[in-house]
């Protein structure tokens, strides 16, 4: 089960965290392997990772807010290994100068939130739709967050952003299913990644922890996982859904937080 023998992926975001854990996972169920990412150097690691443990994979260093980018990703992957089969839409983040309440932020901190996350998500998908549609079939896997079903405070923008790629993926389940092409999205809680350990530390961690039932926080592979499930033939009656991968975790950390510093200063 969940062969990917002779398929070929693309993941954004691929050389670091979530998406170099979905990039090795998707090699290790038989994929070629597309990396594509903004920096070259985790691109090679994640490519050479996978070629020692007999994968097949490329790195394509690239920015996917460049509307050029994602037609470029389909022509390589259909040079490299001859067809386009998933699409992994990983890319996305907020950076801390893009941090504030929605009060105060400008349109800069919302452009670049909302480009990196939904605008260029949409046309990566777009393109990616456009040769599935040649070939008759496809997949395509967004990467959402938690953050787009529960209140985000201090970062608004951002959870807007993925709550409009969950809808987005509905929308083109509908529109393009007749056309072979299925379209799903995975929504993890906190993961452990470089950039999450960067945040976490002491309390802050185990306050995270605390809320999930599980009783950890998330690690690349469960999310790779559910990736994995949804680009194999497994799924191919599965569309339109978003899987929430959050070790059953129902709490908003940052909202319950928020609101805790709002009361202090009440007080203050």
């Amino acid at each position: 089960m969940f062969n990917l023998k002779g398929k070929t992926v693309v993941v954004t975001g691929g050389g670091r965290g979530i998406g170099r854990g979905i990039s090795v996972a998707m090699a290790a169920a038989g994929a070629n392997v597309v990396c594509s990412g903004r920096n070259a150097a985790p691109l090679e690691e994640t490519v050479a990772e996978i070629e020692a443990a007999g994968g097949r994979a490329v790195a394509v260093p690239a920015d996917i807010t460049d509307m050029a980018t994602p037609p470029l990703l389909v022509a390589r992957a259909q040079e490299a290994f001859g067809s386009m089969d998933t699409w992994v839409n990983n890319a996305g983040s907020a950076a801390r100068g893009d941090v504030g309440a929605l009060i105060d932020i400008d349109e800069g901190q919302w452009d670049r939130v909302v480009d990196l996350n939904m605008k260029s998500a949409f046309f990566a998908a777009q393109a990616a739709a456009r040769a599935m549609r040649d070939q008759g079939r496809g997949s395509i896997i967004n990467i959402t967050s938690r953050s787009g079903s529960h209140p985000n405070p201090m970062t608004g923008q951002y959870g807007a952003a993925k709550a409009g790629v969950e809808n987005l993926t509905m929308t083109m389940a509908v529109e393009w299913g007749h056309m072979g092409i299925r379209v799903n999205a995975v929504a993890p809680g906190v993961v452990v990644t470089e950039e999450t350990s960067a945040v976490l530390s002491g309390d802050r961690a185990q306050k995270q922890i605390d809320s999930v039932p599980m009783g950890r926080l998330g690690q690349p592979h469960d999310i790779a996982s559910a990736c994995v499930y949804l680009a194999s033939d497994e799924a191919e009656w599965v569309s339109g859904i978003t899987i929430p991968v959050n070790g059953g975790s129902r709490i908003a950390i940052g909202h319950l937080a928020y609101m805790r510093r709002v009361a202090k200063n009440r007080g203050a």
